[in-house]
């Protein structure tokens, strides 16, 4: 099953990316996740990282550990990896889960809730839904497959502004083709499935979502299916909270040959002016809520990094940030080692690390995308590389690394909007002393519960953009920017 459907979201095409390298003045530090058994610390991480209110880094390996269900590593800032989380599979089923392939998020409680891809109490062990304290608390809050017609194997969840967590499955749903289904779980996990696809004629709206919906500036929610739509290459939809969905955008068919807008998106992302932001077979493409579509950037050229099938993320500088994937998993991936690249608004693309194409140092294959951290760093995964099970294995259990750009410290709120009278939380670096938290220039409200977060509420007469903290240190800026809801 694992091998199957990871094959299927990143077999739909082979991308060469040949870009200008930059001077390597840049910088990679890294943690290996060594070890399959007891005290070990995973195999094959898929999924990027995520940083807490404790200023750890959380990310999740797909085996591995005694049990064979994954866990959920930490990493601190100063890069030493432990397991914090096991998911053991000695009891039928997998009860807790199994197989995640995608790393928790953070909640408005200061928790993490993140889903697996398999496991779970119900019949169709499609996977859980879970919450897990910092404190190492794990509770599982719902389980998919509880019927015939429910979503099963969920890929992410994002926090939306009610805080609620959204997200997408690849399979379940009311067609036998079981298409996937969008839905929505409350911090308690009360589970509403809000469209399931395939619900029109030749799944013209779309099938097979690798990756959670996200939130827009109107309110609305929106995502890529890798396949369906009108003309089979998948689709890029609307969705309200509610549930009202509309597709904005269809695919090329992947077979034309003729196609310059790609076919086959697997995530999109929020770019500095409310656009979204993502990547097909053919490279980088931009899109407005309105369906508006552009290509940013073909990323062509000469040297074979990989495909561009992970997620873009907006950087602090405005620019967008990904990686070259590298190849799937499994014994059949050859060693295509991957690349971090950068895009700007104007679609200039310039490649800035290659990985290494050999076993050991920064590790190759990377299968997710990349995060930045509150230090301005970017953090994330190689699924193989690293230090392996013996001093002749040159293939590894992958890698946790580091890529200093020179941008600097940012905050990070959580969630990214919200209504005025709202609390959030403002992650950050050395914000012990804050003397003001300002949105927008509004002068808001706020706690230091630590030196890594502040609790802040959102001020009356608030508009949509910076969230700035003052430190003894100085000013620190949101990245992204922050979106008043009404």
């Amino acid at each position: 099953m694992k091998d199957f459907n990871y094959r299927l979201a990143l077999a739909c095409a082979a991308l060469i990316l040949a870009l200008t390298l930059c001077a390597q003045a840049q910088t990679i530090t890294f943690s290996d996740l060594t070890g399959v058994g007891t005290g070990g610390t995973g195999w094959e991480p898929y999924s990027t990282v995520t940083q807490a209110t404790d200023g750890n880094f959380y990310g999740t390996a797909t085996n591995g550990i005694m049990g064979g269900g994954g866990n959920i590593f930490r990493m601190t800032p100063s890069g030493e990896v432990t397991n914090f989380y096991t998911f053991v599979c000695s009891r039928t089923k997998c009860p807790y889960g199994a197989f995640p392939m995608t790393a928790p998020i953070l909640g408005t409680d200061g928790n993490l809730y993140g889903v697996t891809s398999a496991g779970g109490n119900a019949p169709g062990g499609g996977g859980v839904f879970y919450k897990l304290t910092v404190q190492g608390q794990f509770t599982v809050l719902h389980s998919f497959g509880q019927t015939p017609t429910d979503g099963t194997w969920p890929q992410g969840i994002t926090l939306g502004s009610d805080g609620n967590f959204y997200g997408a499955t690849v399979y379940g749903g009311n067609r036998s083709e079981q298409p996937g289904v969008i839905f929505k779980l409350t911090p308690t996990g009360e589970y509403t499935e809000l469209y399931s696809l395939c619900s029109r004629a030749a799944c013209a709206d779309g099938e097979k979502p690798f990756s959670p919906p996200i939130e827009g500036n109107d309110g609305n929610f929106y995502g890529a299916t890798t396949t369906g739509g009108a003309n089979g290459g998948g689709v890029i939809y609307k969705i309200t909270p509610s549930g009202h969905y509309s597709v904005i955008y269809n695919f090329c068919n992947p077979d034309d040959s003729h196609c310059t807008g790609g076919s086959l998106p697997y995530a999109i992302t929020k770019d500095a002016d409310g656009n979204f932001v993502g990547t097909t077979y053919s490279g980088a493409f931009k899109i407005t809520p309105s369906g508006q579509f552009s290509v940013l950037n073909t990323l062509s050229s000469a040297q074979h990094f990989g495909s561009p099938y992970s997620q873009l993320i907006l950087g602090s500088d405005g620019a967008l940030y990904g990686m070259m994937d590298g190849g799937g998993s499994g014994s059949w991936v050859g060693r295509v080692r991957g690349a971090i690249y950068r895009v700007t608004t104007t679609g200039d693309a310039s490649t800035l690390y290659a990985f290494c194409q050999c076993g050991g140092g920064t590790g190759f294959n990377p299968i997710s995308g990349l995060f930045q951290g509150t230090d301005g760093n970017f953090y994330g995964t190689t699924a193989f590389g690293g230090i392996g099970p013996d001093t002749n294995e040159d293939w590894g259990y992958g890698t946790v690394f580091q890529y200093t750009s020179g941008l600097g410290p940012i905050v990070e709120t959580v969630p990214t909007a919200a209504k005025a009278g709202k609390q959030v939380l403002i992650l950050g670096n050395h914000l012990t002393g804050t003397t003001g938290v300002m949105f927008n220039g509004v002068q808001a409200d706020f706690t230091v519960e630590s030196d890594t977060y502040i609790k802040a509420t959102v001020p009356a007469g608030a508009t949509s953009g910076t969230v700035s903290v003052l430190t003894p240190d100085g000013a620190l800026n949101s990245n992204p920017k922050f979106v008043v809801t009404r």
